[in-house]
């Protein structure tokens, strides 16, 4: 039986915690090993991941002592484990039985070492009306340089059941070929310790597609996520999640914005860019630091862009298509 190392980063995450290992617990055709980090939890993550896990599911706890974000923590999980399959897989998650599988079979299933990551057809809980919305089926980019899921809010109505090549897929839940996570490691870590928590996935996914790496939506592959962090819901989010996704927007492009890239957004990320400087301004003064901080570590974070472009294999205007394109045929 196959064996997939399933890397869960937590947070208080004490009431979506056990829910989630149930949920990996009766996956169909897979074993599953897990590996919990958690990042300085103040509630009862502790307690409850370290509860004897349902029915026989194999269970390592990693307490770090310190909040490394998503980043520092999704790297101490990885490190611990040693399938040649890695997920990444949030608390808040509820994967169905055959999850795992399936997108197990599209890995494998696409040819041979091409395929870095496959991410599956992910959907929000019920709301009031009744109606199921849909979460992430994959990841965009636009002109303005920001990176959406695909479908994010929409109402469930079949769409997007295609097998895709995508840009990227969401951390919340994607499957990794270790070997590639590997290969695009930089300074020994998988996603970019700087990054801390928001925009890591889009950084690796871009270093990824770089090496020629493909990521690929396998919409049969389905998870309920119960998401909280939402660009709408951004003046209800901590102060320093807001500084975080501020400071991310900027980091990811000073690592892998190339020349002819910048002609290609050049108005529109110009236009994002002073609104959202006038916004953090205006309204959001808490993220003026993210400001600071790129111009205190700009020394490290240019010799890490470097150290990144040098290791490109792949043209800029194959990345550039990305800009363009939702979804390219398998």
């Amino acid at each position: 039986m196959p064996v997939i190392s399933v890397c869960i980063v937590t947070h208080n995450s004490a009431k979506d915690l056990r829910p989630c290992l149930e949920a990996l617990d009766r996956q169909e055709g897979i074993e599953a090993e897990v590996v919990i980090v958690d990042c300085a939890s103040s509630d009862r993550t502790l307690k409850v991941a370290r509860q004897p896990p349902p029915g026989e599911l194999s269970v390592k706890v990693l307490d770090l002592g310190e909040n490394r974000g998503f980043a520092g923590g999704m790297n101490a999980a990885i490190d611990a484990c040693r399938a040649p399959f890695v997920m990444s897989l949030n608390a808040d998650t509820r994967p169905e039985p055959d999850f795992l599988r399936r997108l197990l079979l599209r890995m494998e299933g696409y040819p041979e070492g091409a395929a870095g990551a496959v991410t599956g057809r992910l959907y929000r809980p019920e709301g009031p009306d009744g109606r199921r919305r849909l979460d992430a089926c994959g990841m965009r980019l636009t002109r303005t340089w920001r990176h959406l899921d695909r479908g994010s809010d929409e109402v469930d109505e079949g769409q997007l059941q295609t097998p895709e090549r995508v840009f990227g897929a969401t951390g919340a839940a994607t499957l990794y070929r270790r070997a590639a996570l590997e290969d695009v490691a930089i300074d020994g870590e998988f996603f970019d310790s700087l990054f801390h928590s928001f925009r890591e996935d889009a950084e690796l996914c871009f270093r990824l597609r770089e090496r020629g790496w493909e990521v690929i939506y396998e919409p049969s592959a389905r998870a309920l996520h119960r998401r909280f962090n939402l660009p709408r819901r951004r003046r209800q989010m901590p102060a320093m999640v807001n500084y975080h996704s501020l400071k991310n927007r900027y980091l990811l492009r000073l690592y892998h914005q190339t020349l002819s890239n910048a002609f290609l957004t050049l108005l529109p990320t110009l236009t994002r860019d002073f609104m959202a400087l006038g916004y953090t301004f205006s309204r959001e003064t808490s993220s003026l630091a993210a400001y600071g901080w790129l111009w205190r570590n700009r020394r490290q974070i240019l010799a890490k862009a470097r150290r990144i472009r040098r290791r490109r294999t792949r043209p800029a205007a194959e990345i550039n298509r990305w800009f363009r394109f939702s979804g390219l045929p398998l």
